[in-house]
């Protein structure tokens, strides 16, 4: 039997969704050591899995890899559709589980894209396989435009940049009670909406924001700086979703991002990705205070919610046989 875990990722935003520059989205975004999706595997004939969605990954795992089948089994799931990256990071993984399982290897890049992974973003796959901070360098946009291509016809984006976060840094997950986040044609349709009348000159504030402020803040391990940088972007591609979301933060998530840049502990807070998850940059000397924030920006926006603490990831996946 061959397991394999990983944790989700943060996505802080795109660096460009205009038709006006070059190149096409470009991410920016972490990884994280929990919650984690594990998955386990063992050779079989044909597919078997309880899983409904990890059963279709096997399924394309098994022809991708022309291996005769797998027992896939899926023993942790990250919440689906809050921002944490749960559907690539599941894809990813029962891939490599189930090419681990054959001795095969599992080309995750290369295979992605036949799983329907890294048609936009590439922060997922890259946090998959190596972890850390990564910014990703997007798509031509000549040939992504408003629509991506079809399934598979594409190629992972190139990591532009990786650096390791520093041991101390946390970062506090707010997991409030609401809709999930945009998904599957629903958020084509709002991608292409976006991208159709995004305005460039919102891209070429983040670019200065990426280059002056969000890397060189990753590269000094200046927590402070980097909250204050990916809150920043965040907000920015915020004005892109506005019309799409309901404002700069889907709702709940302005009230509970508004509560906890009150808060001293918090060094930049914001939404993953479509949310609902909200995150803020701390330090671990600071957690304690940290996790009484995010639960007081809950209570102070009047939803329920999970409050949980992270710590980034600075490696690939783990597989253990």
């Amino acid at each position: 039997m061959v397991r394999v875990s990983v944790g989700g990722r943060l996505h802080f935003g795109f660096q460009n969704l205009s038709l006006a520059h070059e190149r096409l989205y470009g991410s920016v975004g972490v990884a994280l050591d929990e919650p984690r999706v594990v998955v386990s595997a063992d050779p079989a004939e044909g597919v078997g899995c309880d899983h409904a969605t990890a059963r279709e990954h096997a399924a394309r795992a098994v022809d991708l890899l022309d291996v005769p089948g797998a027992s896939v089994t899926v023993e942790q799931t990250l919440p689906r559709h809050v921002g944490l990256g749960s559907g690539t990071q599941l894809a990813l993984a029962v891939l490599v589980a189930v090419a681990a399982a054959h001795d095969r290897e599992p080309r995750v890049s290369e295979r992605a894209p036949k799983l329907g992974r890294g048609g936009r973003s590439g922060v997922g796959v890259a946090a998959f396989e190596r972890g850390g901070f990564v910014l990703d360098a997007g798509h031509p946009t000549e040939r992504f435009t408003a629509d991506r291509p079809p399934r598979g016809e594409w190629t992972v984006p190139a990591v532009a940049a990786r650096h390791d976060v520093p041991d101390d840094w946390r970062f506090v997950l707010a997991l409030p009670d609401a809709e999930p986040g945009r998904n599957g044609d629903d958020e084509d349709a709002s991608m292409r909406s976006v991208v159709e009348r995004a305005d460039p000159a919102i891209a070429d504030e983040i670019a200065g924001l990426v280059a002056r402020r969000v890397l060189p803040a990753v590269a000094d391990g200046d927590s402070e700086a980097f909250g204050a940088a990916v809150a920043a972007v965040g907000r920015l591609n915020g004005a892109w979703y506005a019309d799409e979301q309901g404002g700069v933060y889907r709702p709940p998530v302005g009230d509970v991002v508004a509560q906890l840049r009150e808060s001293a502990a918090i060094a930049g807070a914001g939404q993953s990705s479509w949310g609902p998850a909200v995150y803020g940059v701390t330090t671990a000397s600071r957690v304690d205070d940290a996790r009484a924030a995010a639960r007081d920006a809950l209570a102070e926006a009047g939803v329920g919610g999970d409050v949980l603490v992270a710590e980034a990831r600075n490696r690939g996946a783990r597989i253990e046989r």
